[in-house]
């Protein structure tokens, strides 16, 4: 095969560039701007794709170089599937690509529609590839390896490929359907050794075909960037178009389609040219195109409105029956007789396949936003009101995914107004009943709880561009602080305008966002900046966002944040604290974000900023080790520091870093309230040293959590002195799951019964407590002297006869408990007739924990009436006892009580 000639064939001008049809891809390779579509490879999380392994070319050489012969590109419309097969056969003749094919034979099953009757390939191949003689075909036949069959338009192809359908062939001088033909090839029965390059928006007859899949993505924001550029001559328009565009399209799927953007490129120069406004919405773009390709029609304001209307039934029919074309015939009784005059007229607005003068000439909308646009015009056009908007768009559901989002921004007069000086006013009472819809099921859809239907109602409210309207829809009763984590770009930029339109928002709930773009976080920057607390827990932030939100928070308004197990590490909170130091943040959750001892250092700066207000700190489950606090006492150490609370479970802690906590807290800069050292190895002599600072005048400390520390009675002697001191302002003292045992708790005891011990909360499960402690803890109770109104001392087995001590104290008329916890301590219904007594006398009990005991039905009256009677219990939990199912109901009926 002569590869000049073909090359000449290629090349040659075929058609003219339409707005909505795009450029030709001839000229797009003729005048050098070719720029390759991304592959689905392409989607990486943490840097911009610009690596040309992920291009389409790259995917489909590597495809083509494999042992698969069959290699399909799936992709949507636009999105650059042509013009790269036609990239690829022009480079394979200019000698540059893919030299293992000697021929390669290109095919658009669009131009196949036409071919009825039975042919050999032999004809078929010598048919459409004029240039080709015989005896080079006799030599393609003889060596099937090396030939390359390309399909384009696959989706368009109106015969069924499947196998089962035919009887596959396999001599190529047999003659057979078309169909037939293809599928043999497609299948290897037909020129065995063969490689097929087939190319088809996403559609059923894939699962007809084996071998590769390639998704074709488009151009994502880099691309559409390069393109831009070189589409602009000037890079000060090319910059302003660039900028414009994603900010109003660029999180619009279609946009990743490079003939969009040739699009949205040509009518941006248009409108430039003009001194016009370019669009704020993509209602407003299509406004501005169909008003353009309207001037370049003949017709007076009657013609026009006819010719919209006309389309609108067009767009209808192939909305409602799936029908990507429509014949001749359905182009007449659609009312197209007096505009299928020329093909320049019709051009303008439809694809034409087929000679116009023939009955078998198809016509289809170049895309499916065009269709579903000229649709909403042409509702809102229509005189008739029969057909309401709840059942219009009914009809219409499923099949246009954007008609409500055009139908919105048609709605209001700014949007409308172009198109109505060349088509005469819309339809009043249609965009009234449309706005009454709208307000009605936005305000029930606000009510609800489904996160898609609050974004849809988002998105309708962006396209609208009224602000009023959104004040007037988003009420305070709507549900507005419910989850919503994995935002798309379009979801994000439709809630921020939301926001933006409100001026602020109480609650940003994006809770486990399975990955945070740079993208999306720039387009929720504001109303990040806008909204008093941000919850991003269980999330994953890519680097590229971190700094959009500290940018957020330094500007804006956030008083809480939480990250909660979004495992940010080092290097990201590093980033983070540049927004931190000067931000208006009282609440910072960082529970389990990998942070180590270098994360500490940073926020050092954060809490000694001269502007910090953070006074709330959670750093549970992070690896920053005794070095990582000894760097956070520094903070505590200066005036500027607020924090007031600090929760440091799981932070592999030990005694080394309790003497620099010790040290800052009574060094009369700290205004720490409470610490929580939960599941730390912190140990008798770490307790030693906190307990120093707790009798020094000038520690604060109020709240002090020692749970699972490994602790033994050797550091009662501690706390005991700390809490007999006239400087201890502890209240809230929790010791749990320690080996205390009963002589460390009897040596507290003693601390405990004086008038002037703080302790109001103390915490006692699981320390190896016998019946003596609780019968010195039912003693003090008792006393009168005793602050305790909250006692854990669950998970110790003493039975009936240990917890009557404080069933006892409880009646007593000097005990001040308000919550008692009696969790697992071994009680039977033996203590029921005390335990009801107790409830009957005392006038503070409010709250009483009994779960995992063995009380059994025999209780269950006893217990509901002491409930029902007493005034002042709010509570009893009686979950995981020895009660049957007979007795549930009568359980129910008493409402303060959980089982």
């Amino acid at each position: 095969m002569d590869k000049e000639i073909m090359l000449s064939h290629i090349l040659q001008s075929r058609g003219m560039s339409s707005l909505l049809g795009g450029e030709l891809p001839i000229s797009v390779l003729n005048n050098n701007k070719y720029l390759s579509p991304l592959t689905s490879e392409a989607q990486v999380t943490d840097k911009n794709v610009d690596d040309s392994s992920t291009s389409l070319d790259h995917a489909i050489h590597i495809a083509l170089t494999g042992e698969i012969n069959t290699v399909t590109l799936v992709g949507p419309e636009g999105s650059g599937k042509t013009t790269a097969l036609e990239k690829l056969v022009v480079d394979w003749a200019k000698g540059e690509h893919i030299q293992n094919f000697s021929h390669v034979f290109h095919f658009r099953f669009r131009e196949m529609n036409s071919l009825e009757g039975m042919l050999s390939l032999e004809t078929l191949m010598l048919n459409h590839h004029s240039h080709v003689s015989p005896e080079s075909l006799l030599l393609v036949l003889q060596r099937p390896e090396t030939v390359l069959f390309i399909f384009d338009d696959l989706d368009q192809y109106k015969h069924s490929l499947d196998p089962s359908v035919h009887t596959l062939c396999s001599d190529p001088s047999q003659a057979a359907s078309v169909s037939c033909l293809v599928a043999s090839l497609l299948h290897g029965s037909l020129l065995k050794g063969a490689a097929c390059l087939v190319a088809t928006r996403p559609t059923g007859c894939l699962k007809c075909l084996s071998g590769t899949q390639v998704e074709v993505l488009g151009f994502l924001k880099p691309q559409r960037e390069a393109y831009v550029k070189g589409f602009f001559t000037d890079q000060t328009v090319a910059n302003k178009s660039q900028m414009h565009m994603e900010r109003t399209l660029g999180f619009y799927d279609f946009c990743t389609a490079p003939r969009f953007c040739w699009t949205v490129c040509s009518m941006y120069k248009s409108l430039i040219e003009a001194g016009a406004e370019l669009p704020e919405t993509l209602s407003q773009l299509y406004v501005d195109i169909l008003m353009h390709l309207i001037q370049m029609l003949s017709l007076n304001e009657a013609g026009v409105r006819e010719l919209v209307l006309t389309l609108g039934k067009m767009a209808a029919h192939c909305s409602l029956d799936q029908h990507s074309s429509c014949t001749k015939e359905e182009m007449y009784s659609f009312g197209f007789q007096r505009f299928l005059t020329s093909e320049s007229s019709v051009g303008v607005f439809l694809q034409i396949d087929g000679d116009l003068e023939s009955d078998r000439c198809v016509f289809s909308f170049h895309s499916k936003l065009i269709q579903e646009f000229v649709l909403a015009v042409s509702f809102f056009l229509e005189k008739s009101t029969l057909e309401g908007v709840e059942k219009m768009l009914e009809k219409h559901r499923g099949h246009a995914k954007f008609l409500e989002l055009f139908l919105s921004g048609l709605s209001e007069p700014v949007q409308r107004r172009p198109l109505e000086t060349l088509l005469g006013e819309f339809n009043s009472d249609k965009i009234t009943d449309f706005k009454r819809w709208f307000k009605s099921s936005s305000e029930s859809t606000l009510k609800g709880c489904y996160k898609d239907l609050h974004h849809h109602c988002y998105h309708l409210l962006h396209q609208a561009q009224n602000e009023s309207l959104v004040k007037e829809i988003i009420t305070p009763s709507a549900r507005i602080g419910i989850s919503y984590g994995d935002l798309n770009l379009q979801d994000c930029a439709a809630l921020n305008y939301v926001v933006t339109c409100l001026g602020e928002m109480e609650l940003l709930n994006l809770y486990r966002t399975r990955i945070l773009t740079e993208e999306k976080a720039e387009i929720l920057a504001p109303a990040m900046s806008l909204s008093h607390k941000i919850i991003l827990s269980n999330s994953y932030l890519n680097t590229g966002a971190v700094p959009h939100l500290a940018s957020a928070l330094s500007r804006g308004n956030t008083t809480e944040l939480d990250l909660s197990h979004t495992h940010l590490g080092d290097e990201k909170f590093k980033i983070l604290c540049t927004g931190l130091r000067d931000c208006k943040l009282h609440t910072l959750k960082l529970v389990a974000c990998s942070l180590m001892d270098a994360g500490c250092e940073d926020l050092v700066s954060v809490l000694t900023s001269a502007t910090s207000q953070l006074c709330m700190l959670e750093m549970m489950f992070n690896q920053i080790g005794d070095q990582g606090l000894t760097k956070l006492c520094q903070a505590l150490h200066s005036s500027h520091c607020k924090l007031q609370e600090i929760q440091l479970q799981r932070c592999e802690l030990t005694e080394v870093s309790m003497g620099s906590l010790s040290a800052a807290l009574c060094s009369g800069q700290s205004v720490l309230r409470k610490v929580n050292l939960t599941q730390n190895e912190i140990g008798d002599s770490g307790v030693e040293a906190l307990c120093k600072s707790l009798q020094h005048p000038l520690c604060n400390l109020q709240s002090l959590t020692l749970f699972d520390s490994d602790l033994t009675a050797a550091c009662c002697a501690h706390l005991n002195a700390a809490l007999m001191s006239e400087h201890c302002s502890l209240t809230e003292l929790d010791l749990s799951v320690n080996d205390l045992g009963q002589e460390g708790v009897l040596l507290l005891c003693q601390a405990l019964i004086r008038p002037q011990c703080p302790v109001e909360t103390l915490g006692l499960q699981r320390c190896e407590l016998t019946q003596l402690v609780f019968k010195e803890l039912g003693s003090l109770l008792r006393n009168g002297t005793s602050q305790l109104k909250s006692l854990s001392v669950g998970i110790n087995q003493v039975g009936d006869q240990g917890v009557k001590h404080l069933l006892d104290a409880i009646a007593h008329p000097s005990c001040l408990l308000e919550d008692l916890d009696l969790e697992m301590t071994g009680l039977t219904d033996a203590c029921v007739e005390d335990l009801c007594a107790a409830v009957r006398a005392s006038k503070t009990l409010r709250r009483l924990e009994l779960r995992n005991n063995s009380l059994t039905d025999a209780s269950v009256p006893a217990l509901i009436k002491v409930m029902q009677d007493s005034l002042n219990m709010q509570e009893m939990i009686l979950k995981y006892n020895d009660f049957s199912e007979d007795v549930f109901e009568m359980l129910d009926e008493c409402d303060k009580i959980r089982y």
